[in-house]
């Protein structure tokens, strides 16, 4: 537990109050006081979920004592900080605590304690690091009552700390922008890799074609050739030069056509490791 929120939690501590009910004459009404005392003892002694139950009781013979829903409140609150992380969503001390003092910083008819339930209620936010509401509850503690040094101390730390959370969340959003940016980046380096590539691999299929054109055009210029020269020997029928000059031309077309089919796989598994290379890692 830092430091700051070590003295909010005494300021809490501090700032619970348990008044008894005074000028009640019904025996309805010293049952309830007397349940209040019993309570405000219990709590002294730390024993505070036995002091709940004597708030409560007190409740039971008056259920709008606004003295006994504060003490209960603050018990439970009490019960809220010495458990944090323990309570459930049935049983949250805590939440039943804020209820309370919400309402009795609403509607409470004595005006101390609307102003301790404002306060309270300040205490819970910061600890729970809701910092813009504690501000919120401290101000309004501090119009119920100006002289509320302990509010106006908690109010600037709440703002303190309110300033450290927003220049925290600005820069975790600074870094994933530059995050955002880099990974831009990398995509458009890899993209332009990979065209540049294509680029290559295109030319290149080009090249060999016209290679492989020109070879064949060499090849069929002298094929006509040794056919001139053949029919000049015989006239009437395919001489044994001619034949063998027909099956050469053949055997040169094939070599060319196998020529070609390897330059072109040679390509595409060339293609295919160039791009391995250009794609991250992960």
């Amino acid at each position: 537990m830092s430091r700051i929120l070590q003295i909010v939690m005494i300021l809490f501590l501090g700032a619970v109050t348990v008044p008894d009910v005074l000028g009640q004459t019904t025996s309805s009404g010293k049952r309830e006081r007397g349940f209040i005392r019993e309570g405000n003892k219990l709590y002294n002694e730390k024993r505070f979920s036995e002091a709940e139950v004597a708030y409560r009781k007190a409740l039971q013979e008056n259920e709008y004592s606004e003295t006994a829903m504060f003490n209960l409140a603050s018990a439970l609150a009490k019960q809220a900080s010495l458990a944090v992380g323990e309570e459930d969503g049935q049983n949250n001390p805590a939440a039943e605590a804020q209820k309370l003092f919400s309402d009795l910083a609403a509607n409470a008819t004595d005006l101390k304690i609307a102003e301790n339930s404002f306060y309270n209620l300040g205490n819970m936010a910061f600890n729970q690091e809701q910092y813009d509401q504690s501000i919120d509850m401290y101000k309004r503690a501090l119009r119920k009552n100006p002289d509320n040094d302990k509010a106006r101390e908690n109010l600037r730390l709440a703002q303190l700390k309110l300033q450290e959370q927003q220049n925290e969340d600005q820069n975790q959003n600074q870094d994933q922008n530059q995050d955002n940016n880099q990974d831009q980046q990398d995509k458009e380096q890899n993209q332009n890799q990979q065209d540049q590539n294509q680029d290559q691999d295109q030319n290149q299929d080009n090249n060999q074609d016209q290679q492989n054109q020109d070879q064949n055009q060499s090849q069929n210029q002298d094929q006509k050739q040794d056919q001139n020269n053949d029919r000049q020997d015989d006239q009437n029928g395919i001489s044994d030069r001619n034949a063998e000059q027909i099956l050469k031309a053949m055997e040169n077309e094939e070599n060319a056509t196998r020529r070609k089919i390897e330059a072109r796989r040679a390509q595409e598994e060339l293609k295919n490791a160039s791009k391995n290379k250009t794609d991250k890692p992960w």
